[in-house]
């Protein structure tokens, strides 16, 4: 067995038993807990990048260290809230830590990416020229999701939750707090909620014409909208954990487009549209996503019942790597019999983040951008292999 293989094999079982143990002491954090030790990424790059040149001592001296790192950063990684706790993805396929929420890297830029293109002559000069802005950027949401405590509830709405009530649920974020509560509400996610009060702010960096909010805020509202057009950002049921299903989030959303949207995907679709009520509209793809969220999980278990056993999962080497996946096979099963679904929800992505930019616009007044259009690009993120590798695979707390 290789160092690589060895390497991820450890870190598998090491991170569930620091898990098992952030979930009986996180009731009391220590107070170095409460901040992101500095040296928790930078150490796993370091043993990523070191893992092929390490003996079998050295591998358990720095899986060790590693676990160390994970209480160091008890309250930082599993907050207060299941839904941030990173340790429910270190239980799926992927044994190479991700950063990456809905969509996976991978997604998020080709949705933000794709929505340039719907835009009006108006506004399409300016945002392409930004385009590589807008597309590095549109995940930048996830990775502030472990620094900022209010930050994971924008990202999902556990529609399950609210039962018969959730056909009925407040439209306006204001009567939804006098209605439920601002705590209660929180718990369950606030996605569609807080994609409106995005769009506000949008409609006030047009109105004042600042470049760099408008295109900060874009990038941002479209990883929103590209969220709630994930099945399993709607249920509560997010990664498969109460259906023995775990990693199945990110198999989902990131998996299967990373190896099936740009042989397979069209996303050149139509024009961007004024949203007349954009409230209404994207509680509309909400609803339409908890609905899919069954469908999700009753394909993957009906599959994953007559696949053969010790075949869903391949080893696979990516940018020197080793990582546990779902295998292709597998893969391509499981997208086959979701008939189009990934794509489909894509598409809807897509189209939804252009109208959004559209509609803010428009009730902006449509201001004039082309004096920004002959501004320079903004230059791109252009990330690194080491950042890539991070999107591959597991991932997910909504």
């Amino acid at each position: 067995m290789g160092n690589g293989v060895v390497l991820a094999e450890l870190n598998m079982t090491l991170r569930h038993s620091a898990c098992e143990s952030h979930k009986k002491f996180r009731s009391t954090p220590s107070a170095a807990a409460d901040r992101l030790w500095p040296g928790w990424e930078l150490l796993i790059l370091i043993i990523k990048r070191q893992a092929k040149f390490l003996d079998f001592k050295c591998l358990r001296v720095a899986s060790f260290l590693w676990v160390l790192t994970l209480f160091i950063n008890q309250q930082a990684i599993c907050g207060d809230d299941n839904r941030q706790c990173l340790c429910d993805k270190m239980n799926g396929e992927n044994l190479i830590l991700s950063n990456t929420v809905s969509w996976g890297f991978f997604g998020h830029r080709h949705i933000n990416y794709h929505a340039v293109f719907l835009l009006p002559p108006q506004m399409i000069p300016f945002f392409k020229k930004q385009i590589r802005f807008l597309a590095d950027h549109a995940t930048d949401p996830d990775k502030r999701r472990y620094a900022v405590k209010e930050e994971a509830p924008r990202h999902y709405i556990d529609m399950d939750r609210y039962g018969a009530a959730a056909d009925s649920l407040p439209v306006s974020w204001e009567k939804a707090k006098v209605e439920y509560g601002e705590d209660s509400l929180n718990a369950h996610g606030i996605a569609p909620w807080w994609i409106m009060v995005m769009k506000g702010r949008l409609v006030k960096a047009f109105q004042g014409g600042d470049k760099d909010a408008i295109l900060k805020i874009s990038a941002d509202i479209g990883h929103y909208i590209g969220d709630v057009h994930v099945p399993l950002h709607a249920s509560s049921n997010h990664n498969g954990q109460k259906t023995d299903q775990h990693g199945i989030h990110g198999f989902w959303e990131s998996r299967l487009p990373e190896l099936f949207a740009e042989k397979e995907y069209d996303l050149i679709i139509g024009k961007a549209v004024y949203l007349k009520d954009p409230a209404t509209f994207i509680w509309q793809r909400v609803r339409e996503s908890a609905a899919a969220a069954d469908t999700v999980l009753r394909l993957e278990k009906a599959l994953s019942l007559a696949f053969p056993p010790g075949s869903r999962f391949a080893y696979e080497t990516r940018n020197g790597v080793v990582t546990r996946q779902y295998a292709s096979s597998y893969a391509a099963a499981y997208h086959n019999s979701l008939s189009g679904m990934v794509e489909r929800r894509m598409r809807q992505a897509i189209f939804a983040v252009a109208s959004f930019w559209y509609t803010a616009w428009v009730d902006a007044g449509q201001p004039n951008l082309s004096i920004f259009a002959a501004l320079p690009a903004i230059p791109p993120f252009n990330p690194s292999a080491d950042d890539t590798q991070f999107q591959c695979g597991s991932e997910h707390s909504p």
